[in-house]
């Protein structure tokens, strides 16, 4: 008999790979009774509420600006730490990477070059 492993119901799964890049792997099973009748956070910058940590980055054109707003909370970008109300103006960068969130709300803008 052969044996299929997956993602059985109830668990999530972070994975993440790429070009010059770690493989990140995460794997956490949510309980019936953490989920029933309630709203369950599975994912989050930080890994708040024992959830999955997640990263974002964005792929930019390097000949085009990028402009990050931090509404509320913190974060970094680039490796730059913001904290609430502060912005970062990227230039000549082919990605942008937001880690390290707590609490936050950002806008992203992907703006010409001129």
């Amino acid at each position: 008999m052969r044996t299929i492993k997956g993602i059985p119901p109830g668990d999530i799964q972070r994975m993440s790979a790429g070009t010059g890049v770690q493989t990140g792997y995460e794997q956490k099973t949510i309980t019936v009774e953490e989920k029933q009748g309630q709203l369950k956070l599975v994912a989050s910058f930080n890994g708040d509420g024992d959830s999955v940590k997640i990263n974002v980055t964005l792929d930019k054109d390097p000949k085009r600006k990028g402009y990050v707003h931090l509404v509320k909370g913190s974060l970094e970008v680039n490796g730059q730490k913001l904290g609430s109300g502060d912005a970062l103006m990227l230039s000549e960068e082919s990605l942008i990477h937001i880690s390290n969130g707590s609490d936050a709300e950002v806008l992203v803008f992907d703006l010409s070059s001129n």
